[in-house]
């Protein structure tokens, strides 16, 4: 088993686990702001968010010990299932922005692909949408069909991509963000492959960035 592919898997593994297990802070955020905002003060509950910051700094700081090679686990999904729970999923990076996020479902395609890295790859879609969006927006989630495809599309109104980042951003450790691994559309590329389906970047503009994925339709 070559090193580099397991240290390549790893990586690619912490950055998703990594994605899931921050809503856990998000929230944290959230509920200290709502009891900041309303002058409530217990110990009890300080602790249980304390607690529940700490686990995720130590989730995060083990899962450079992930070694899984064998990690596609493919299932009959439907494309509005999907659509609607990753909307559901990343609703949470909304908070303090007013974000309208629509689930625009024409077609419900039934789909032979692994249900959690799908789902991560939508949401990592719709979360990069969010953080490109400053405070007022909208984003669109597309479930259509074309020919023997599922198309689920993610379009934002925010920030458009540069002509340069448009031609780099599915290359691994690229990023435009200053806190950004440049792992997340890398990942997101290289699953969907796997999965016999296709990411692209459809378009980007100051009016609107539209991001499209491709999968086989089941017969």
């Amino acid at each position: 088993m070559p090193l580099d592919l397991i240290k390549e898997q790893s990586r690619c593994i912490a950055h998703e686990i990594r994605n899931q297990v921050s809503i856990c802070d998000v929230y944290c955020e959230i509920i200290k702001k709502h009891l900041t905002k309303n002058g409530i003060e217990d110990k009890s509950i300080d602790n249980a968010i304390d607690c529940i910051q700490k686990s995720v700094k130590m989730i995060n700081n083990s899962l450079i010990d992930l070694k899984s090679l064998d990690n596609i686990k493919p299932s009959v999904c439907f494309t509005q299932n999907l659509t609607e729970e990753s909307i559901r999923l990343a609703k949470v990076y909304t908070f303090d922005k007013k974000i309208n996020i629509i689930s625009n479902v024409k077609t419900n395609e039934k789909i032979y692909i692994d249900e959690n890295k799908f789902l991560a790859c939508l949401i990592n879609l719709i979360k990069n949408a969010i953080e490109a969006i400053d405070m007022t927006g909208e984003i669109i989630v597309t479930a259509n069909t074309q020919g023997d495809k599922a198309i689920v599309s993610v379009s934002n109104t925010g920030r458009p991509i540069s002509q340069t980042a448009q031609k780099e951003i599915f290359n691994e450790g690229y990023t435009t963000k200053k806190t950004g691994s440049g792992l997340g559309l890398y990942i997101c590329k290289n699953n969907l492959e796997l999965q016999n389906a296709k990411l692209t970047l459809v378009q980007s503009t100051a009016k609107k960035t539209e991001f499209r994925i491709e999968v086989p339709i089941m017969k």
